[in-house]
């Protein structure tokens, strides 16, 4: 479970909070998103819950699960690394079949043998993503992690990663409506700092593989996210 209260955060030198007694809580695995403009305090909010911002009033309680791993669009390895090699150092022998199958579903087959620097960027953040699901976690905040992906293969990523780990906990950063909207269960919307509440919970449609989408039910949920920002 992951439980975060009256968490209150501003920025160093700021005399105006980012947020302020934000309450969220996570207790079933699955697909939740973070969900706003650029600028609300969504990046914040997962650092804090991962640990790497630590200036901040409430309490954020994990209970029996391992520390939050955090991924983001703009992560790099260095130019001259071959992804392949690099998976396969980083892996360990019983994740090796997992890998094969992330990388063939992912698109990544062709250039494996690449270094990271000859990579398009949407490749760069396929495998990205795919070496933090070959690491052991319970949680994963992805923070814009496909943002350079198409969107048909971004849906199809996220329905992949959706079948393969059920029991784990993913929190998905994405200015994409329509993407959050159809495949979460939750959606913290954050709204600017004059609005109040700052957040609204709203009901995802988490969609996946075998799934008849609801659209009246989603058009539904675009329009209260919408309303809600």
């Amino acid at each position: 479970m992951l439980d975060c209260q009256n968490i209150t955060f501003r920025y160093p030198n700021s005399t105006t909070d980012v947020f302020r007694n934000l309450c969220y809580t996570m207790i079933e695995p699955g697909f939740n998103a973070l969900f706003g403009p650029s600028g609300v305090g969504k990046t914040s909010f997962a650092k804090i819950i991962t640990g790497d911002i630590t200036d901040y009033d409430g309490e954020v309680r994990i209970d029996n699960m391992l520390s939050p791993l955090y991924s983001y669009n703009m992560e790099r390895l260095p130019g001259w690394s071959g992804i392949g090699k690099h998976l396969k150092k980083i892996t360990p022998a019983e994740k090796q079949d997992q890998m094969n199958e992330l990388v063939q579903f992912f698109g990544l087959a062709e250039c494996i043998d690449s270094r990271f620097s000859q990579l398009s960027l949407g490749q760069k953040n396929r495998i990205n993503l795919i070496r933090y699901l070959l690491q052991d976690f319970d949680m994963l905040i992805m923070d814009e992690s496909l943002a350079n992906v198409d969107e048909r293969t971004r849906e199809k990523i996220i329905l992949k990663i959706k079948d393969m780990y059920p029991d784990k906990f993913f929190l998905y950063i994405s200015h994409n409506v329509i993407e959050v909207s159809t495949f979460c269960k939750e959606i913290l919307v954050f709204r600017s700092a004059h609005k109040s509440p700052q957040t609204m919970l709203i009901r995802g449609q988490d969609h996946r593989t075998g799934r008849i989408l609801n659209k009246s039910r989603l058009e539904q949920t675009m329009l209260e996210i919408m309303n809600a920002s």
